[in-house]
């Protein structure tokens, strides 16, 4: 007699059944050493790299978000610059010796790792998070959106049968192959999970924190850029704006929703911004964006992300010339009542003026108030004292005059490469770096008495 589970059973057994066998894989690489690591990481970065046009093809046909050739930079970013970044570093093992105060400092694995991966960046993000925890030593069980199971499944087994290649057990890396919110809180909540690491909707990274487990993860990316009086290339910080916001159809989270200009800069600007692919929005125009892009309660409607400026225009009764990049509309204000100034993962703009930099800091405080605390700020200037003043948003990451996509993630400014960027106790997160395997670690201290202890009571 054979018994035929229904689906929710099926995914509930595939929960238990991967993070079993993650689990068992992690305890047998638990002492392995760095150099034998590397070398897997080596033979999933090599797969991974070849596997980046499929990868990509598959996650936009699939899902119907975003751009297949800015997907494959996507694939290759995470398998070529943030892995050779990765190899040159240690994240087990001894990472560092402190000689004159006797402390030694030992990278520790977690173990099995929980990661949730969002349906706007599906294969890149399981490229990453599965490079990660490797290099760390853990072990790693993808949970996918379901619109991207099938892309999410490739990706993880493209990375699994390359580790398993170089040397490393069965269920090192895994995905679930029925994805759902239920399976993925099973997972999370799964004994053997030491860490979730949650990139994804609000109610996925709501259920990450409530998980019982640690949890890195991700806040709102209503991300601003101030474009000062001292900005030293009008052209160029248009030129910059809008292939950041363009790419991939406005996918990543760390791209430039707002845009604040200084108003002795501003006609030039806009010159320059129209000529690079930016199409100004009438209020009717924006009248029926909003109700293309948002639902009755506010929300981001899913068929509107990810899709193309001409798209999105037609969807909304209009049309805009074939070279538009991007949509912009200009506003006054920021809040519930401007819905077009909120996060909005698709290439829309919106644009606002500022008397001066004072101003201009002002207003991006109020975009940052509004759901993209924590993320990121682009700024382009050469006055020091504005650049300065800039920095003391509530933002893990300034980038100045570079674009806030290729700079937040680590190529074109020199923080930290990544494909998850935490944005700190701003947006309720742990974290405020942009994640690497040392954040995947636990770092433990071997220190030698350097005073007497006696002295303590004296």
């Amino acid at each position: 007699m054979t018994l035929t589970l229904d689906a929710d059973l099926a995914a509930l057994a595939d929960v238990r059944a991967k993070a079993d066998a993650g689990s068992r894989a992690a305890q047998e690489i638990e002492n392995a050493d760095q150099a034998w690591l590397d070398e897997i990481i080596r033979a999933m970065a090599k797969a991974g790299y070849a596997a980046s046009e499929e990868l990509a093809r598959l996650a936009v046909d699939e899902t119907g978000y975003g751009v297949y050739e800015d997907k494959v930079v996507k694939n290759r970013f995470n398998t070529g610059f943030v892995a050779d970044w990765m190899l040159e570093r240690r994240a087990v093992g001894v990472l560092w010796i402190d000689e004159e105060h006797k402390v030694t400092a030992i990278g520790s694995p977690m173990g099995l790792i929980a990661a949730i991966i969002p349906v706007t960046n599906p294969t890149a993000t399981i490229l990453f998070k599965s490079l990660a925890a490797v290099k760390a030593g853990n072990a790693i069980v993808h949970a996918p959106h379901p619109r991207a199971a099938r892309c999410s499944n490739l990706a993880a087994e493209i990375m699994a049968e390359a580790a398993a290649g170089a040397g490393a057990p069965e269920g090192l890396i895994s995905c679930l192959t029925n994805p759902s919110l239920e399976a993925t809180q099973a997972l999370m909540r799964h004994r053997a999970v030491r860490l979730v690491m949650a990139t994804g909707g609000p109610a996925m990274v709501a259920a990450a924190y409530s998980s019982g487990k640690p949890t890195i993860a991700v806040g709102a990316g209503n991300v601003p850029a101030y474009v000062d009086s001292s900005v030293p290339d009008v052209e160029e910080a248009a030129t910059m704006i809008i292939a950041s916001k363009s790419f991939d159809n406005g996918t990543a989270c760390v791209a430039e929703q707002s845009v604040v200009v200084a108003e002795s800069v501003a006609e030039p600007f806009f010159r320059h911004f129209e000529a690079q692919g930016a199409a100004w929005l009438d209020a009717a125009q924006q009248k029926a964006l909003t109700a293309t892009l948002f639902d009755e309660r506010g929300a981001l409607r899913p068929n509107s992300v990810g899709q193309s400026a001409a798209r999105l225009a037609q969807l909304s009764g209009f049309s805009v010339p074939a070279s538009t990049k991007v949509l912009a509309a200009e506003l006054t204000a920021v809040g519930r009542d401007h819905p077009l100034s909120r996060e909005i993962l698709g290439p829309v703009l919106s644009v606002y003026r500022a008397r001066d930099s004072d101003a201009g800091w002002t207003r991006c405080r109020e975009i940052l108030a509004f759901g993209g605390e924590g993320h990121t700020v682009a700024v382009h200037a050469t006055d020091p004292g504005v650049i300065a003043r800039f920095g003391s948003l509530p933002a893990g990451r300034i980038v100045v005059n570079t674009p806030a996509l290729f700079g937040g993630m680590g190529y074109s400014a020199e923080v930290d490469p990544s494909f998850q960027l935490g944005t700190g106790t701003w947006s309720g997160s742990i974290c405020s770096d942009n994640v690497t395997p040392l954040h995947l670690v636990n770092i433990k201290r071997v220190a030698h008495q350097v005073r007497p202890w006696r002295g303590v009571y004296a």
